[in-house]
């Protein structure tokens, strides 16, 4: 028989364990009941137990916890840098920018331009993803290229 649900998210698949956790139901017919419904590689069966006891132990979130992992090179002053030598010559590109700022990587520019600053590459010019009037005045753009932009 083919699953029914067949790529459920993790947390899915974790309510339902502590659902049935919370009904004294065994971890193996637990597992079972998971593949019935979701499919032979939704869980492994040591996994089933380790919820299992996760949920009994008190835990109430069936969502992954936060890990450590690498922090973060990007700073305020060093998005802020960026911005500067974007106003400064809005036809720059990443690999010019590099060249200003050579502490960090081509691929942390883009990065930085595209996610934080929330740039985006138009006719050789950067401009904000969401032109606001504000922005059309002042970067004298008369016609309205949002649509453009999407």
């Amino acid at each position: 028989m083919e699953a029914l649900i067949p790529t459920p998210a993790d947390c899915e698949v974790r309510s339902v364990i502590k659902f049935f956790n919370a009904q004294s139901i065994a971890p193996i017919e637990i597992h079972r009941q998971l593949c019935w419904v979701y499919g032979p590689n939704v869980m492994s069966k040591q996994m089933v137990r380790r919820w299992c006891r996760q949920f009994s132990a008190g835990r109430q979130s069936v969502h992954d916890e936060k890990r450590s992992g690498r922090p973060s090179i990007i700073t305020d002053d060093l998005v802020e840098l960026v911005w500067e030598r974007i106003m400064e010559n809005r036809h720059v590109t990443i690999t010019e920018l590099s060249s200003h700022v050579p502490q960090i990587s081509r691929s942390l520019l883009h990065e930085i331009v595209m996610e934080h600053l929330l740039f985006r590459k138009l006719c050789t010019r950067w401009v904000p993803k969401q032109l606001t009037p504000e922005h059309n005045k002042a970067h004298g753009v008369s016609i309205d290229i949002s649509a453009a932009v999407t």
